[in-house]
């Protein structure tokens, strides 16, 4: 059978131009399924820039739908001596906090030995923490220099832990034992017995003492086991860094963190005009030029809209704000909000609680930012309405491929069948010429015998 290429030697005619043509005619019928996926797909796009400013909004009512959230404070110091951080219960006010004295870790140290590699003979180390129970390390004399003796100690995991120092003298190498834990109920002491009595001392002597932390807040004396001192200011912990100077002071200011609760509030009415700007963008039409947004129309983008408006217009059931308009968030005539900043300050600073009850309610779900992120939850969760919406799509895009794919193949065998009809054409009228071409041969050799031929 003639192949495509060779179409139309045998007739002169213009076979493989018309094929062309003709399977060109056919491939149109695809346009239409094409545009459809495009459709779809765009739609899909669409409903992620939706999804994306819905989250965004679900985060902003998230952080609002917190009571203690509400409560919280700040803290700062003047002063080099001390740092503060301060918990949600902890009250406002203004604290004069002047260290004293630093909490230390005691410190003991053995007699010295010329080397840190020699063995020492068996013993033990006896050792106690405070007012704990004797601990009893035991040494082997095979495994007694400085060095086994400190891995010894650190092993044990006794709460002290155990260094070699050289000091520069005759006999330089010194096992210093330290409480890992500062003040005196975590003072160190410690015994040696054996032979090694006989080479580090009965006891070792002490070289940094055991000491609780001083300090003074408003004028009251406060002691510390450690240098981070809790519940002298309720709720904030003190961390202490170095003693007061003679006539200095350090100043504690803990305040409720206003700022942060008019920065959720303003990010809240941020992240709601932001999805009404995508939904603008996504529902546009062009009048001029025809061109329509991806999502005009939609019946899912309008359902949200519908859902969202529900909630921010109804408001909560009891309080002293149960509107937006109460706060000083309005409701403007292209849908966005316009947060009246003004006015918040004064609620955050001087009705909180309020405020607190209005976000946040009772319960998880009984403050308008619970009411608002159930809402969203129903409609980004999986199975939610936008997820359904989506899949929705994806099924339809499918099903396109699948009715695509069955044409391009029903294509495929109409323009074969073309091709096979064309061959037989081609053979076919290349027969009638050479008929043609035989018959007037032999006419011109019968004019010929004839004697009609000049």
């Amino acid at each position: 059978m003639a192949t495509i290429s060779s179409l139309g030697i045998g007739s002169g005619l213009d076979l493989n131009s018309l094929l062309d043509q003709l399977n060109a005619a056919e491939r149109k019928k695809l346009a239409p399924i094409k545009l459809q996926q495009q459709g779809h797909q765009a739609k899909i796009s669409a409903y992620g820039k939706l999804q994306s400013a819905l989250t965004k909004l679900q985060e902003a009512a998230a952080k609002l739908n917190d009571p203690k959230f509400f409560q919280s404070v700040s803290s700062n110091v003047t002063g080099s001596g001390v740092k503060a951080a301060a918990k949600s219960d902890a009250p406002p006010g203004r604290y004069s906090v002047n260290v004293t004295g630093l909490a230390t870790a005691q410190s003991i140290a053995a007699s010295g030995v010329e080397s840190r590699t020699a063995q020492l003979g068996g013993g033990s180390v006896n050792l106690t923490l405070g007012t704990g129970e004797p601990i009893d390390i035991a040494i082997d004399s095979a495994k007694s220099t400085l060095e086994d003796i400190r891995k010894a100690i650190n092993d044990s995991k006794s709460g002290v832990t155990a260094t070699i120092v050289n000091d520069g003298s005759g006999n330089p190498h010194r096992l210093v034992i330290t409480s890992n834990k500062t003040g005196t109920e975590a003072a160190v002491t410690a015994s040696f017995s054996g032979g090694l009595e006989a080479r580090l001392g009965a006891t070792p002597e002490t070289v940094v003492t055991a000491k609780n932390a001083s300090l003074t807040v408003n004028g009251i004396a406060i002691t510390s086991q450690t240098n981070q001192v809790e519940g002298a200011i309720q709720g904030v912990t003190l961390d202490l860094e170095e003693e007061t100077a003679e006539g200095g002071s350090n100043i504690v200011v803990v305040e409720r963190n206003t700022l942060a609760i008019r920065e959720a509030v303003s990010g809240f009415v941020k992240a709601y005009n932001d999805l009404r700007s995508t939904n603008s963008e996504l529902t546009r039409f062009n009048s001029d030029t025809g061109v329509a947004g991806e999502l005009l129309g939609d019946s899912t983008l309008r359902t949200v809209e519908s859902r969202l408006r529900g909630v921010l217009s109804g408001g909560v059931g009891g309080g002293d704000f149960r509107m937006l308009s109460d706060i000083g968030i309005t409701l403007q005539r292209d849908g966005t909000l316009k947060l009246d900043e003004e006015k918040m300050s004064g609620i955050v600073a001087n009705e909180p609680q309020a405020l607190a009850a209005f976000f946040a309610g009772e319960n998880k779900a009984g403050g308008l930012a619970g009411r608002l992120g159930e809402t969203l939850d129903q409609v980004l969760r999986d199975r939610g309405l936008l997820d359904n919406a989506k899949r929705g799509l994806e099924s339809r895009i499918t099903s396109l491929k699948d009715r695509h794919e069955r044409m391009e193949r029903s294509i495929e065998q109409t323009i074969q069948r073309y091709r096979t009809q064309f061959g037989q054409l081609d053979a076919m009228v290349a027969n009638m010429n050479q008929m043609s071409d035989y018959l007037f041969q032999q006419f011109d050799m019968m004019n010929a015998q004839l004697g009609r031929k000049k």
